[in-house]
């Protein structure tokens, strides 16, 4: 969320902000934000003097019926109930006031860093890096869904039995290989200096609202309606709301964490070959990294964590590009975000793999998380990445390390794998 003290310093740059992010009405709605922000102060400072009159008024009862000024002192009264009545009326008024800017500033999204650049689409995002080698595949190269058939290492029909369409269910190698990447992500994240985190993969809506998600992306997220309770999308939700309401100490600075679980979205619903196979599931497994820092130190975490996904797909000799989200393509909360996508070669194409995003102080806002520096307690950054999503990974591991023998297992996957093919 938003600091209102932004806005009103810095009222032309938020709406330039939002502008960028294509945020409807962003000078309409900074301007009625303002206009209920200056009626809330005038209706504190009617109360504060309403309280104030109310005050002095009672303490001059008592030295009004001592004096034995009896009908002054009763007129006091008189005149301290009407004012009584005035101030839970300003009361009431200061609370909607309230509740009206509180649902105002929730609607903005975060602001753009001064990096980002501009565009609406994917296609505007700008391409910073690439490496790796492209594999050159024969033509009778297949696409990783027929070859998970043929090795019989995945069933989507089975899944599309047992749960709906989706919902893979991983045989045989095809269940040692995901074992083995979630171990391999962790162990070079545990050695990154990460602290392991194994979280609910239910959370509650404060911890929906903390990170983001709720109101945003509610259509997009599995609810158990009897418990009020929301599947997670992304590990980051959990291991970020640990420290919701937490106020940290300067030593205990910075926080790296690292935790597996699976993940579940409820948008990939879309029809075609982008979507065919292992390119976009409903339930899949990631790892994720999740830093707090000091607002100095967040962007060269941020700096990190991109060496760090750069480090992965290096050692799993996959090629990969980043790119530099555009303001229309980023989510609601991030103030920058980095997309690693990994070259799938039977596909011919591209598939996104990773974000990694800072968020500035927007999370911790929504949080309350903050640091006591100095005597002050100031609000912290928050940053996260995937390290790695799983699906698109082994879809470009299969697809691109095919051979007329079976496919070739990364040298970096063996150890975890117990086997270097599979045939």
């Amino acid at each position: 969320m938003l600091q209102l003290n932004y806005i009103k310093e810095n009222k032309q740059a938020t709406i330039d902000g939002l502008k960028r992010k294509y945020f409807k009405n962003a000078e309409e709605t900074i301007d009625a934000l303002l206009d209920i922000d200056q009626k809330r102060r005038e209706t504190q400072a009617e109360l504060d003097g309403t309280l104030a009159k109310s005050n002095a008024l009672a303490k001059e009862i008592g030295g009004l019926m001592k004096e034995g000024k009896k009908a002054e002192a009763e007129a006091a009264k008189a005149q301290t109930a009407e004012l009584k009545a005035q101030s839970k009326v300003l009361e009431e008024s200061l609370k909607g006031l309230e509740a009206e800017l509180y649902e105002v500033l929730v609607t903005l999204p975060n602001l753009p860093h001064a990096s980002v650049p501009e565009g609406r689409t994917p296609e505007e995002n700008l391409n910073i890096f690439e490496a790796g080698v492209i594999p050159e595949l024969p033509e009778t190269a297949q696409p990783h869904w027929e070859l998970i058939k043929q090795y019989n290492i995945i069933d989507f029909d089975l899944g599309n039995k047992i749960t709906g369409a989706g919902f893979p269910v991983y045989k045989g190698k095809g269940a040692r290989i995901q074992r083995a990447m979630i171990n391999f992500f962790l162990d070079e994240a545990l050695a990154a200096g990460y602290g392991e985190i194994q979280p609910p993969i239910l959370i509650n809506k404060d911890s929906g609202f903390g990170t983001g998600q709720l109101p945003d992306k509610e259509g997009q997220m599995y609810h158990a309606t009897a418990d009020d309770l929301y599947l997670i999308p992304t590990a980051e939700v959990p291991i970020t709301n640990i420290y919701r309401d937490v106020i940290l100490s300067e030593n205990e600075l910075p926080i790296k964490n690292v935790g597996y679980t699976p993940c579940f979205r409820r948008e990939a619903g879309s029809w075609g070959a982008h979507v065919r196979g292992l390119n976009r599931l409903h339930q899949f497994d990631k790892v994720e990294i999740v830093q707090i820092r000091k607002p100095e130190e967040s962007y060269q975490a941020l700096e990190e964590m991109v060496e760090h996904v750069k480090g992965l797909l290096t050692k799993l000799e996959l090629p990969y590009r980043i790119l530099r989200l555009c303001g229309g393509d980023m989510s609601f909360t991030s103030a920058l975000t980095f997309d690693f996508e990994v070259y799938s070669a039977a596909q011919k194409r591209w598939l996104e793999c990773s974000s990694v995003s800072n968020f500035e102080s927007y999370q911790a806002n929504r949080l309350k998380l903050r640091c006591k520096v100095d005597g002050k307690n100031q609000l912290l950054h928050t940053l996260n990445g995937s390290a790695l999503a799983l699906p698109r990974i082994l879809a470009a591991i299969l697809e691109n390390n095919q051979t007329p023998e079976g496919i070739r297992i990364p040298k970096v996957l063996v150890p975890y794998c117990g086997f270097d093919s599979i045939n």
